[in-house]
């Protein structure tokens, strides 16, 4: 059997295979989204998807909330277990009244000098907000100071 050599066939084969993989590279680059929805004093997936329903008009509301209740609902929350790499953080307000934010960081004083970390403010009630981060091996809390809320744990395993 005669077999011939077309030039430029196994190119061609080639370049139609890598663009078949481009879209899954781009995509393999993409951070991962997570969702959190703030309620009155808490991140109601942090807790378990429970929403406490608690009713709060200021910082001061949250902080009797927690003083309260806060150890009790921390030791039932499974802690965040993620992989490292690139991630957003999509943190909305459902129904604050006043202003929030999100901050994540290294969960002891080390940490926090070792690890990256992101914030911000600005989540009126029903708006949402992206915190985009690339974390590393370690562990981390989040919460929001304005909202105050538990040291809710996330620990990136590498």
């Amino acid at each position: 059997m005669n077999k011939q050599h077309f030039p430029g066939a196994a190119v061609r084969s080639g370049l139609f295979a890598l663009a078949l993989a481009l879209p899954w590279a781009a995509q393999a680059d993409e951070p991962q989204v997570i969702h959190l929805t703030q309620t009155g004093c808490q991140f109601v997936e942090s807790e378990n998807g429970m929403d406490h329903g608690y009713s709060t008009s200021s910082k001061a509301d949250c902080e009797a909330i927690n003083a309260q209740s806060g150890e009790e609902r921390l030791a039932g929350a499974k802690p965040l277990e993620l992989e490292p790499g690139r991630y957003i953080f999509r943190v909305s307000n459902e129904n604050v009244p006043y202003e929030l934010g999100f901050w994540l960081r290294g969960a002891t004083l080390v940490d926090r000098a070792l690890l990256p970390s992101v914030s911000g403010g600005g989540l009126a009630q029903g708006t949402t907000r992206d915190y985009e981060i690339e974390l590393k091996p370690g562990e981390y809390h989040y919460s929001c100071p304005l909202n105050p809320t538990p040291n809710y744990s996330l620990v990136v395993k590498g």
